[in-house]
């Protein structure tokens, strides 16, 4: 089980407590107004916090220091992207997700390595699937067998610099493509991870821990 900090307690922040806390995890969930909390529902058994949610007071308040996860779902641009920054940079929360409504400003966020989500493409789904690690299992694509699929791998800081080829050697995987600056990037010849991307890889299913924990870890010199 882990804790995740909900900031924004608007229809779909309490979709994702809700979501959370069915899965087994304990969830924190941030709004400066306390009538919103009248979206969750009466068994809701996660703490609810009145406050700013870039505040260290209330972030502290709601678990932040002990967050695996993140999400600044509110209304407001600034203040999303400013929370998520506090939680990753001073609680050292290392899954966050802001969400954006303007989708010019979200390719600069993700520029700076902050993972955004546009509202003109945002849902549930898709800030789960950047703060739950096993959302990504259920994959952007399964082959018609169920054996393969085509989904977001999470990498070890020690891999940026690092050829795709040597990735691909060391963990299994075939990557199908990056997102890199927000857009689409095929691979080539010669490409390497860059600090920001993220990784679209095709593997198999019943290897997918197994990818997952060579990936965590720093690459062995061998795969230079």
């Amino acid at each position: 089980m882990a804790h995740f900090v909900i900031m924004g307690c608007g229809r779909v922040g309490a979709t994702l407590a809700h979501t959370l806390e069915d899965a087994g995890h304990s969830v924190a969930i941030i709004d400066q107004d306390d009538r919103a909390f009248r979206r969750l529902r009466s068994g809701f058994t996660g703490r609810k916090v009145t406050g700013v949610g870039f505040d260290r007071d209330t972030l502290k308040q709601a678990g932040c220091e002990e967050a695996y996860a993140f999400a600044a779902v509110s209304s407001g641009d600034n203040s999303n992207i400013l929370a998520t920054r506090v939680a990753r940079e001073t609680f050292h929360v290392s899954h966050v997700v802001a969400r954006i409504y303007d989708p010019g400003r979200a390719e600069i966020y993700q520029r700076l390595g902050i993972p955004t989500v546009a509202a003109v493409r945002w849902s549930a789904d898709q800030v789960l699937r950047r703060i739950l690690p096993e959302q990504h299992l259920a994959g952007d694509y399964r082959e018609p067998s169920g054996r393969l699929v085509l989904s977001e791998v999470d990498l070890n800081d020690g891999w940026i610099g690092r050829s795709l080829a040597a990735i691909e050697a060391a963990s299994g995987i075939r990557i199908a493509f990056l997102t890199r600056f927000g857009e689409g990037v095929l691979p080539q010849p010669g490409t390497s991870y860059q600090e920001g991307d993220t990784v679209h890889a095709m593997l198999n299913l019943d290897r997918s821990d197994e990818v997952a924990r060579i990936l965590a870890g720093a690459p062995a010199k061998e795969s230079e």
